[in-house]
């Protein structure tokens, strides 16, 4: 048991380090591609923020990994195989991370991480082993990461329009430059705060089953009566620590993908993107809705080209990233079940 409790845990802070490797260039994009910000800062900034985002939201709003850690449902005697499928949900999902990172796809680790989880339930137990409920706040945080990170970038770009269209450009650059730079650090910290209480909720899920199927464990758990847990001190600040250490590591290829190829943005426009994309990543967080951070930003980002115009689009690029999204659910979803399958004959 202490064996799959120590796979677990490298295999979530590998997963959790990918995060902040490829997951979290998106957040700094915009600012990168506007010259508002250059490349080498934006990443710095991005660690640090990242930081704060898990450490200090998960603190006053842990919804999200509430969520997340309530995933799948198993049975009573189920613990050990449960902390296997964990384990095999986390190898795929370094699978499937990596190879959209070399890509340079900007698939979403939630999207990764949940169907990892979920296909590796299903390896377990079948479909009785996904909760539903929480597959419908799934479903309600696509809608949201899609339809209102779209509308929210489109309202935004024409409301500063609207607001601005008597100010000189010069000065109006001036505003923008910093004002996108503040909206990408909160697009940072706002990304640390969704994806990772994501990861925590799963840690939390490990730590709870082990601490069950190994009695006399200095790691235990208790569930609230509502199903629910207690987020330990030490498991926000490792998933704080290591999310910045990957983040670090930078990711020019995704930013380039998401900044410079998709839509040609001025400071104003990048400014509204990444103010329309905190709207709803802070609103998703605060109700317990898992999102996309990556989702919710390009529709963002889509929204707000295509105020001026549908043609500002490259809608090549962005028919790819919808691509990517669509097949990471059965494709990273297939790979953990067979990986599921394979660990429980191994382990």
């Amino acid at each position: 048991m202490w064996f799959s409790l120590i796979v677990i845990v490298v295999l979530m802070l590998a997963v959790i380090f990918v995060n902040g490797w490829t997951d979290a260039p998106n957040a700094i994009a915009t600012a990168v591609s506007t010259r508002v910000i250059t490349p080498a800062a934006a990443v710095k900034m991005a660690v640090v923020m990242n930081f704060l985002g898990v450490l200090i939201m998960t603190v006053l709003s842990p919804k999200v990994a509430d969520t997340l850690s309530k995933m799948i449902v198993i049975n009573p005697g189920q613990e050990k195989d449960a902390l296997v499928v964990l384990a095999a949900a986390m190898f795929s999902i370094v699978i499937w991370a990596t190879a959209a990172w070399y890509f340079g796809i900007p698939t979403s680790e939630s999207h990764a991480l949940i169907a990892g989880v979920t296909g590796a339930a299903i390896g377990l137990g079948g479909f009785s082993s996904v909760s539903k409920e929480q597959w419908m706040l799934v479903l309600i945080g696509l809608l949201i990461s899609s339809v209102l990170g779209f509308i929210s970038g489109w309202i935004s770009v024409k409301g500063i329009e609207m607001a601005f269209r008597k100010v000189k450009r010069r000065t109006a650059d001036k505003v923008f430059h910093f004002g996108e730079m503040a909206a990408a650090a909160m697009m940072a910290f706002l990304h640390g705060a969704q994806d990772g209480q994501k990861f925590i909720g799963i840690f939390l899920l490990g730590i709870y089953y082990f601490g069950i199927a190994e009695p006399g464990s200095p790691f235990v758990i208790d569930r609230m009566a509502d199903g629910s847990f207690g987020v330990p001190w030490y498991l926000i600040v490792i998933c704080s620590v290591v999310m910045g250490l990957g983040t670090s590591v930078g990711g020019y290829r995704i930013i380039k993908a998401v900044g410079m190829d998709m839509v040609k943005l001025q400071k104003y426009q990048g400014f509204a993107s990444d103010i329309a994309a905190s709207f709803c990543l802070l609103l998703s967080t605060l109700t317990g809705v898992p999102v996309s951070t990556t989702h919710t930003k390009t529709t963002a980002i889509m929204g707000v080209g295509a105020s001026k115009r549908l043609s500002a689009v490259n809608w090549l690029v962005a028919r790819d990233m919808v691509l990517a999204w669509v097949l990471t659910f059965p494709g990273c979803g297939l790979i953990s079940f067979l990986m599921a399958k394979l660990f429980l004959r191994l382990f």
